[in-house]
């Protein structure tokens, strides 16, 4: 007998080798039809998972992040099913669940219409109304090579062979004629998907290599039931309202060229104006908090990235500038700062006294990102960030780890963003430790203290293996666009790695020489990603305090244009943004566009105004809010502007 302990900690008693998904149905009916996946020893696996020890499980359904993963992986299948049946000739590469979903990709001779997306999605319903079961099987890596070759899938035989190095059985999933290489874990049965919809359609490369075959990839939803398939589409067209993509172009806040290229934006006035105000709030917060201002160049000898580990480990990522082969010096455009203001650590000599040394850096930076990365203001090829890079003794860590969070969190709650991000606490992959600088014991000590700072402060974090820079674990501030993709917003690094590699030195109370720790943060992230969130957050409709206009001047008639470009003058006098409409049209048409491009206010001047020398006022949110002198508005928007006041 194996004694299981629930949820609920309630325990029981199993014989040897029972299934999660039988001790599900213990539990009931409901549970067991909610059932997507387990949490067993706090290892998430599959309900066939059998118990062989004295263990903790925990049913996962779809209301559990792991539940939906498992729930939008057998949606996954049932694509490539679908996709089987229909076109016996595609090939498979992979099919994972992502955010709020799932994708397939597939090697087609034509990528799928519209016309071809309905079609499949019929016959992925016809499969669930079958209530096919889902069978695991693994086979001998030798095995599993020789069936996937058998079955004309090269993708598939691709990743067998990369995992058979490691010698362990290789998973299959299947459904009645349907088998996919998989790791799972899967649904015990399909009927249970009930509602189903594929949304796009796009190309994507093979292992996200532009050199390698071009794929169609085919993206998709499933829920339990039809209505929250119902309330996820109308989110959906919600969030194609706030697009960043789309809005941020129709606010004329940035652009991009083909004869530039990918990835590299172009800020138009708007945007470069928020981007300004944002830049001058972040450098003069950081000022308070005793940070240094540095300047450093864009680019360095490949010597300098040799030392830091950036020429072996991040290489790909980088835009490199000749070719050490031809015995001429070799550049690289900046992926990061650090290794540049390490030299200004090491301009001079250091004590314990000089710590912590806090430097910091509006950087434009530079990363070589594949194009099906590419999004926006998202994720592009040339960015810039708030960085800074903090040098200090081992007891001044936690203390000053706690500032950057600090600081960071000031900031979110100020852009208003801090009520939708998480905290992941990204680790290095013990399986695949050549990603990484130094030993395991290193990784292991660095983590550690980490850990440790982390459940001091009561932080919420997820663990996230794998995700650690190459030179040390991170604390990764996630937040979520409209669309439900994560990405990372801020970082708060801890590297003691580093500084050995570069000849970090102080002198200790001691007179002995230590290295220091280094943390690497931003307080804000990367600036056009910032942007693209702020687009998104407030619909274009930004808080006053950054609004790229925040005052629309509206005369009713060309008469009344001298006076409001009287009050025009006043306002600039107070550094408040604003602009004239002096077009010979109706004041309501004025009206309709100023609400379009999302200013803030609008001041209306008539006879009436002019002559009780006031300004109507409309405000974007309250409409109407009637007449007020040119003096109490300007104290009243200044204050809006002083508190960053959120609408």
């Amino acid at each position: 007998m194996v004694k299981v302990e629930l949820k609920n900690g309630i325990e029981k008693e199993f014989e040897n080798g029972t299934t999660v998904a039988d001790i599900a149905k213990s539990l009931g009916g409901g549970i067991y039809k909610a059932a997507c996946a387990a949490r067993v020893n706090d290892i998430v696996c599959d309900l066939r998972t059998p118990i062989t020890t004295d263990s903790k499980v925990e049913i996962l359904t779809f209301d559990d992040e792991e539940g939906k993963k498992a729930f939008w992986h057998t949606a996954s299948h049932i694509l490539a099913q679908a996709v089987k049946r229909l076109y016996p000739e595609a090939k498979f590469a992979i099919g994972p669940a992502i955010d709020n979903g799932f994708y397939y990709d597939f090697d087609v001779k034509e990528a799928f219409s519209p016309e071809d997306l309905e079609k499949i999605e019929q016959e992925m319903k016809a499969i669930v109304k079958s209530g096919i079961e889902l069978e695991k099987f693994e086979l001998h890596p030798d095995e599993a090579i020789k069936m996937l070759e058998e079955m004309g899938e090269p993708y598939k035989v691709e990743l067998a062979k990369e995992h058979s190095d490691k010698g362990e059985p290789i998973s299959f999933y299947k459904q009645a004629e349907f088998t996919d290489l998989c790791a799972g874990p899967h649904l015990m049965n399909v009927s249970a998907i009930k509602a189903i919809k594929l949304t796009n359609c796009t190309g994507a490369y093979w292992r996200g290599d532009a050199s390698k075959a071009q794929l169609c990839r085919v993206y998709g939803t499933a829920f339990p039931k039809a209505s929250q398939l119902e309330a996820h589409l109308t989110m959906l067209e919600e969030a194609k309202k706030r697009d960043h993509n789309k809005l941020g172009r129709e606010l004329e806040l940035f652009t991009t060229s083909d004869i530039i290229g990918q990835g590299l934006p172009i800020l138009l006035p708007k945007g470069a104006r928020i981007i300004q105000l944002l830049q001058r709030f972040v450098e003069d917060e950081e000022q308070k908090r005793g940070w240094q201002l540095t300047k450093t160049p864009y680019m360095a000898k490949s010597d300098l990235y040799k030392i830091s580990g950036h020429w072996d480990h991040y290489q790909d990522g980088m835009f490199v500038l000749g070719n050490e082969e031809d015995g001429k010096e070799c550049f690289a455009l900046r992926p990061m700062t650090c290794p540049f203001q390490y030299q200004a650590y090491l301009n001079r000599g250091r004590s314990y006294r000089d710590l912590p040394m806090r430097l910091n850096e509006t950087s434009t930076l530079f990363r070589n990102e594949s194009s099906g990365e590419m999004h926006g203001l998202i994720r592009v090829r040339q960015f810039t960030i708030s960085e800074g890079h903090l040098m200090c003794t081992p007891e001044q860590l936690e203390s000053e780890f706690k500032g950057c969070l600090e600081l960071a969190i000031y900031m979110l709650k100020t852009l208003g963003l801090y009520e939708d991000v998480s905290y992941r606490f990204s680790q290095w992959d013990p399986e695949d430790t050549q990603k990484y600088l130094g030993t395991k014991e290193q990784w292991d000590e660095a983590q550690g203290i980490m850990k440790q700072i982390l459940d001091h402060l009561e932080i919420p974090y997820k663990v996230g293996i794998g995700e650690a820079a190459f030179y040390g674990p991170k604390l990764d501030i996630q937040i979520k666009n409209v669309f439900g993709k994560e990405d990372t917003l801020i970082t708060i690094q801890i590297d003691q790695m580093l500084s050995k590699q570069f000849g970090m030195e102080y002198v200790d109370k001691d007179g002995t020489k230590k290295n220091p720790y280094i943390i690497h943060r931003t307080s804000i992230g990367c600036y056009e990603r910032t942007l693209a969130l702020l687009i998104e957050k407030y619909a274009g409709a930004f808080p006053t305090w950054l609004a790229p206009v925040q005052v629309k001047l509206l005369p009713i008639a060309d008469r009344h244009i001298d006076y409001v470009n009287e009050v025009r003058e006043k306002l600039e006098a107070h550094g408040i943004r604003c602009e004239v409409d002096g077009r010979s049209e109706k004041i309501g048409y004025k009206i309709r566009e100023a609400q379009l491009e999302k200013v803030p206010y609008m001041l209306l001047a008539g006879d009436k105004d002019i002559e009780n020398n006031v300004i109507s006022i409309r405000s974007r949110k309250l409409g109407d809010i009637g007449s007020m002198s040119i003096d109490e508005f300007v104290e009243k928007i200044l204050e809006e502007v002083r508190t960053k006041k959120i609408d």
